[in-house]
């Protein structure tokens, strides 16, 4: 019974022996893979420098059409969503005084009725403008005044966008954009910065600019009120050797990469920076297209030569 007690524990101690040696081996393995190292050659792409803010559309021109007379609404013409020109007669009214005198004459027989309604014309409200029926806040039968609103109409939709003050200095009049909106983020619409306001607005305590953005192309999906993404470029630089912005770094006013010679070694190499999104940068000097940028996390840089500089500095300058 001893001796099977002893084997047993003996068979324990071995397949734990096993599972921490399988264990550790996993361990390190990951941590090979983790400290892999990449390295990737610079491309020609185009880089784009954009300012984002979000915003909101809106007729840039909102006009309220109100009766010139107080009276009934006989016949609405239009919906929202119709295009409407200049003098385009939108409604058809009668006034109080001929409202009730038809209603008494329709008690009175067809032939009286006709009558009173040829002699007694009924009032057009027309379109003063171009544009689009946005808002049909009456339906016929209803009586209103002067100063109720029967229909809104739209010259054009636009984006207010708002720019805070330390952005507004990189937007300029006739800047491409590209509008998103919230409702269908898979649509893009390309558009420009038409206005730009002069004075400027408190909101949460932050001082803000209006700017308007003007679409090229009012898709149908576009309805007044909706909340966009709006990105202005600032900035274009096509057709240029580019480098993933992460692959940058920076001593003081020292730009270098780190890059991968014929042997596989790495050392630094320093580069002039042009245009830079953050995402990828233009690099104006310092590499070609056939050189090797290292790529990874926790970049291990080269070790240098004490050349007494700031101990507190993990690189110091190169020796000119």
């Amino acid at each position: 019974m001893i001796m099977y007690k002893k084997k047993s524990i003996l068979v324990w101690v071995i397949i734990l022996t096993a599972l921490v040696l399988f264990a550790f081996a996993m361990v390190m393995k990951r941590s090979g893979e983790s400290e892999k190292k990449t390295v990737i050659t610079p491309l020609k792409a185009d880089v784009v420098l954009t300012v984002t803010t979000t915003g909101v559309v809106e007729p840039q021109n909102r006009l309220e059409v109100k009766p010139s007379i107080s009276g009934r609404v006989e016949k609405i013409m239009v919906k929202e969503g119709d295009k409407v020109t200049t003098g385009e007669i939108l409604a058809w009214m009668s006034s109080t005084e001929r409202a009730a005198l038809i209603d008494a004459a329709r008690g009175q027989g067809e032939e009286v009725l006709q009558y009173w309604e040829e002699v007694y014309k009924r009032t057009p409200i027309v379109s003063p403008i171009d544009g689009e029926v946005i808002v049909r806040s009456v339906e016929p039968g209803q009586t209103v005044t002067t100063a109720d609103p029967i229909l809104v109409l739209s010259d054009r939709l636009v984006v207010n966008a708002q720019f805070d003050e330390t952005d507004i200095a990189r937007v300029r009049v006739g800047q491409k954009a590209v509008i998103t909106l919230d409702a269908y983020p898979d649509i893009n619409i390309e558009g420009v910065v038409d206005h730009i306001a002069y004075e400027s607005k408190i909101v949460n305590n932050v001082t803000i600019y209006d700017v308007d953005v003007l679409p090229k192309n009012v898709p149908e999906i576009l309805r007044s009120g909706m909340s966009v993404t709006v990105e202005v470029v600032e900035k274009t630089k096509e057709n240029v050797l580019t480098v993933p912005s992460s692959t940058i770094h920076y001593d003081q006013n020292r730009q270098f990469v780190v890059v991968q010679d014929s042997s596989g070694n790495f050392m630094e190499r320093d580069v002039t920076v042009g245009l830079n999104n953050d995402k990828i940068a233009e690099v104006v000097s310092g590499l070609t297209p056939e050189d090797k940028v290292a790529v990874w996390d926790n970049l291990p840089l080269p070790k240098k030569k004490d050349t007494g500089t700031n101990p507190f500095m993990p690189f110091g300058r190169k020796k000119k």
